[in-house]
């Protein structure tokens, strides 16, 4: 059984969109240069709130307008924000008529890019139409609905020649790119194994009360606000890794996915769903209406990845169980390992022989973290002090923007996000066939062979 966008979206009362696809050579990115990008919003909620803040800390950004049908919160809230940052004296335009509105943003002409941090129905949807506007869009991480959503992306971004840049962060955490420095460097020798997942207690996310962001109730959908008000209804209807972005991105840096190696294909198998449940009959009592809710989603789904060059890559999505924030990362070489869990690291010929070693913190002088600190974070710690989730959000808009000011290619691409996306659907259909195997397309239509890696490969963005 596949799940469908456009089902899906209508049984979540949002409207969706045709779309008529071409395959036309793109034009280039360079010809976009800019000293100053001029941005629009769309989705200025709590995750879009912490892009618009780093925006407005920008001179080289302008914000022109922002668009949410959230009229009590988030739209109040950011303008409150605009306000404090331009003192008051520029005024930025406001599109806050349904959920359609965003189209009506895109007719500007005074707009060079908008930053997406939507609902996930509506990434793909809301990333095409600024496309076919002339808008590049940056969009925030999920995973897709069906395959066809990650083909409408690359598939417009061909025939327009607008690219689309990836907002996934965890590519820019700091201990992260540490170890892409290692692995670059040799440390761990030849990569045969890597790991990451999205192991996070988010039934605080899934459900509130209705009157704060997170927890405080059991209500999702329309009485409950933020995330819970779409979130959780893909655990409802969906079984598979439904947030695959976290773990995957930053792995697939390390063995240089879509440039010179590939996804080739997958399986996924899920557990029982009782978290989501037990949370609520725990919260508001085994009669609450919500606890005759039937999730769909298992509470821990695994993904195993063939890649073309012998690599597996193996994925974790566990987000309806009590348990400490971990994305579970493994890399491993022919010459030893580093797990995210435990600051975890072994080399052979360095460290003492069957033991592990701490890979320690970057302000620690001889810790592993210390001397391999990637050149960005050197450069940019103190410019990223103080952004969200330990700063790596400010490297994400760093990117996007000085991309587009250079008019270079973006680090992670719509090729990159497609790839991604598309672990949702497929790792679905696998759980629904008991864990057949599923091939993964190839986005780029064979450019992965030639294509050079280009992400974060200096001290530069």
């Amino acid at each position: 059984m596949k799940t469908h966008r456009r089902t899906f979206i209508k049984h979540t009362a949002v409207a969706g969109a045709g779309l008529s696809l071409l395959n036309i050579p793109a034009r280039l990115f360079a010809q976009q240069k800019k000293e100053k990008v001029r941005v629009g919003l769309i989705g200025v909620g709590a995750r879009g709130q912490g892009h618009l803040n780093l925006c407005l800390r920008r001179r080289d950004v302008e914000v022109i307008a922002i668009c949410d049908p959230d009229t009590k919160w988030a739209v109040p809230k950011s303008r409150d924000m605009i306000a404090k940052a331009y003192g008051g004296k520029k005024k930025v335009a406001e599109y806050t008529n349904g959920d359609e509105d965003f189209r009506n943003m895109l007719k500007r002409d005074d707009i060079d890019a908008v930053i997406i941090a939507t609902p996930w129905e509506w990434h793909t949807i809301q990333a095409v139409a600024a496309m076919r506007a002339g808008k590049t869009p940056a969009v925030e991480v999920c995973g897709a609905s069906d395959i066809q959503e990650c083909w409408e992306l690359v598939n417009t971004s061909e025939e327009t020649g607008i690219p689309v840049f990836g907002m996934e962060n965890v590519c820019y955490r700091r201990d992260v790119m540490a170890v892409l420095n290692m692995v670059r460097q040799g440390l761990f020798g030849e990569l045969i194994h890597l790991q990451g997942g999205y192991q996070h207690d988010l039934r605080g996310v899934k459900f509130n009360n209705g009157q704060q962001l997170y927890g405080g109730g059991v209500e999702f959908g329309e009485k409950a606000m933020s995330e819970a008000k779409w979130r959780t209804n893909h655990s409802v209807h969906r079984n598979g890794d439904l947030y695959p972005t976290h773990g995957l991105g930053p792995v697939a840096n390390m063995i240089n996915i879509n440039r010179g190696n590939r996804l080739i294909s997958l399986t996924s198998v899920a557990t029982k769903s009782r978290g989501l449940h037990k949370y609520i009959a725990d919260k508001g009592g085994k009669d609450h209406p919500n606890a005759k809710v039937e999730f769909k989603l298992g509470d821990i789904v695994t993904t195993l990845i063939k890649t073309n060059n012998g690599e597996t890559i193996m994925l974790s999505h566990d987000t309806n169980s009590p348990r400490p924030y971990s994305l579970n990362f493994r890399v491993q070489g022919t010459n030893g390992l580093w797990m995210d869990d435990m600051d975890s690291i072994y080399v052979e010929g360095k460290s003492p022989y069957d033991q592990w070693e701490k890979a320690g913190q970057p302000d620690q002088a001889d810790s592993y973290m210390n001397r391999y600190d990637h050149p960005l974070w050197k450069r940019y710690a103190n410019d990223a002090s103080g952004a969200g989730h330990g700063g790596m959000d400010w490297f994400v808009i760093n990117s996007f923007v000085e991309s587009i000011k250079r008019g270079t290619p973006y680090a992670l691409d719509v090729y990159d996000l497609a790839t991604w996306y598309a672990i949702t659907p497929l790792s679905e259909q696998s759980i629904a066939e008991g864990g057949n195997v599923q091939y993964i397309p190839d986005f780029t239509r064979g450019k992965w062979i030639n294509r050079q890696p280009v992400f974060a490969l200096n001290g530069e963005y």
